[in-house]
């Protein structure tokens, strides 16, 4: 007897040691949420975001106020698409930690998509101007142009586009939203400037800018002229009708009318440095360098820094057999505008005179190079029937050569 004691004492002994666990207590609360947040962490770190959401809804159910956890709930559920569980989460985690932007954002535009459009404005509008990240920033100031669009409020949508412009200016979501904020300003002001002023000058100027953008030159002459008689002092429209004309057959009559729209334009706005530039040129054609030269030198120091001033300066100078003074006004138009095709033209013929054969092949080779892309652009333009409202400045000198 006394020896099967001693017996089950020792199996009793081996059981413990064999089976430590039942010997131990259960992992605490705290315990748990740290397994639960390691292996969240870890399945993040291998791109298994799905994964994860279990683990952090395990740690909420243990601590509801673990505020990391909760914001990265939030976080995940609102890029599987999950709005209506992601928003809880996110404002909660928002409410604990007032400065986060980033959950601000998301939180906004969470609410949005739930349709809660006003508190989502709220939220956008508190977070969009202290958001660093460019990604971020960028969709919520598109998801604010959208709420701002929705309620006609287009003079905010137009200040967002501007900033997304200068934040990601080559952004094609932020390109086309620009182009609808813009139309769609320019059709309210049309529409408002036909309620208050229907018979004026400059409602006659605005159909002739309509015309322009559908390519109906004759219908722009038209429209400018019949302002003209209304207000023959409007600011800019005899600039606009000469810019018009230019571009008709040249006739003895149509040149002598430019010319008179030109100097009309110029005396009522002797700082006007476009049209300066355009007598300029005419005076150039007319052979009268001396009078050219003096109207492209106002030009340049009216806007030191306009690539065109200094290439029609640099053509000025060309014609005078100064190559080496056209050579400086030509760089610096080409770097305040890299991609225009004439300038590099211009610049490989400068070259070429001053003996400079690898410099001149180079500027051929960009020439070449931007006519080609040029070429893309205005097939692209013409397969979706769009229009430009205006001719490129340089078209006539492209067409010479």
């Amino acid at each position: 007897m006394i020896r099967k004691s001693i017996q089950g004492s020792s199996l009793l002994v081996l059981l413990c040691l064999a089976l430590p666990c039942f010997c131990q207590s259960a992992p605490t609360p705290q315990q748990q949420i740290e397994a639960h947040l390691q292996q969240a962490h870890r399945l993040l770190s291998e791109d298994k975001p799905a994964a994860a959401i279990p683990e952090f809804q395990a740690v909420i159910a243990l601590d509801p106020t673990n505020v990391d956890a909760r914001g990265n709930l939030g976080v995940l559920q609102f890029f599987a698409g999950d709005y209506k569980a992601a928003v809880p989460n996110l404002r909660e985690t928002l409410r604990a930690k007032p400065d986060l932007w980033k959950i601000q954002a998301l939180l906004g535009m969470g609410e949005r998509r739930t349709g809660d459009t006003e508190a989502a404005r709220a939220d956008l509008e508190k977070s969009f101007p202290e958001l660093q990240d460019k990604k971020v920033r960028v969709e919520a100031g598109l998801e604010l142009i959208e709420i701002y669009t929705a309620s006609d409020d287009l003079d905010k949508a137009s200040g967002i586009v501007g900033t997304l412009r200068a934040i990601d200016p080559e952004n094609p979501d932020v390109l086309y939203v620009a182009y609808r904020v813009h139309s769609d300003a320019a059709r309210e002001s049309i529409l408002s400037l036909s309620l208050v002023a229907p018979k004026s000058a400059l409602m006659v100027q605005a159909a002739a800018h309509e015309a322009a953008k559908r390519g109906d030159t004759a219908g722009t002459i038209r429209d400018d002229r019949e302002a003209l008689k209304i207000d023959p002092k409007l600011p800019g429209l005899h600039y606009e009708l000469a810019e018009m004309l230019s571009t008709q057959p040249a006739t003895p009559a149509i040149t002598a009318e430019v010319k008179a729209e030109y100097e009309a334009a110029l005396a009522q706005n002797p700082f006007d440095e476009k049209t300066t530039l355009r007598l300029a040129d005419i005076a150039l054609r007319d052979n009268d360098q001396k009078k050219a030269y003096e109207l492209g030198s106002r030009a340049l120091l009216l806007q030191p820094d306009d690539p065109e001033a200094n290439y029609e300066l640099a053509k000025i100078q060309l014609s005078m057999n100064q190559p080496e003074k056209a050579e400086p006004l030509l760089q610096h138009a080409e770097e305040e505008d890299p991609t225009n095709v004439i300038i590099h033209f211009r610049l490989s013929t400068v070259y070429h005179r001053l003996g400079r054969t690898a410099d001149a092949q180079r500027e051929v080779e960009q020439y070449q190079k931007y006519k080609d892309l040029k070429e893309q652009l205005r097939n692209t333009w013409k397969d979706l029937h769009f229009n430009p409202e205006k001719p490129d400045v340089y078209d006539q000198d492209a067409q010479q050569k």
